[in-house]
């Protein structure tokens, strides 16, 4: 993907990624002297399960004895699948970009395949393990009605979470705008009788 406001475009684009590479031997290290010190471990990206060796590195942690939570973009539900039915994840967030219309936009993919969404919110619904689903709010992006409309897609699931947009400077696309907290908070009121919980991110 290649979202706009993606606040990771280092790493989502290749930059300087020499620069920050941090081997996995000291990442392991880390983790060893932090048992019993931290509950878990959240495997975010860019996108992880793009990464060939991810089952083995989450095995790693799991053996240490962390708790697992996958931050992903859903267009890979058979990795997502594969790691929930071996035990290595305890929770998944997923990000839900926009409406289903409106997707290839957000996801900066003119030729976006919705379909692989739909197998993540369908896999995930069935409740095989712990799950959230979110939305970053750009002003850009999304009017209310296109909360309400990716409310109503995701209808039956447990959470769901509104994040508010931050220009972090090192965005893909500049130029892009925040809706105010109160205006957040008029969006959470509007849709908040669809989930059992909503609740608001990044105020």
């Amino acid at each position: 993907m290649r979202c706009p406001f993606c606040h990771n475009a280092g790493i989502v684009l290749g930059n300087n990624l020499s620069e920050s590479k941090i081997e996995w031997g000291e990442i392991l290290q880390f983790l060893q002297k932090r048992i019993k010190l931290l509950d878990g471990v959240c495997i975010s990206g860019g996108e992880p399960t793009l990464q060939k060796d991810l089952e083995s590195r989450i095995s790693e942690i799991k053996a240490l004895g962390f708790l697992v939570k996958l931050d992903t973009n859903g267009t890979r539900p058979s990795v997502l699948k594969n790691l929930v039915q071996a035990g290595l994840v305890d929770y998944v967030a997923v990000d839900i970009k926009n409406t289903p219309q409106k997707y290839h936009i957000t996801a900066g993919i003119e030729d976006f395949n919705i379909g692989l969404i739909q197998e993540t919110i369908d896999f995930l619904l069935a409740g095989k393990v712990d799950y959230e689903f979110r939305t970053t709010v750009v002003k850009e992006f999304h009017e209310i009605d296109d909360i309400i409309a990716i409310c109503k897609w995701l209808q039956g699931a447990k959470r769901y979470y509104l994040q508010k947009f931050t220009d972090s400077d090192n965005l893909i696309q500049s130029g892009l705008h925040s809706y105010s907290d109160t205006e957040m908070g008029v969006i959470k009121r509007v849709v908040q009788p669809i989930f059992p919980t909503v609740e608001l991110r990044g105020l």
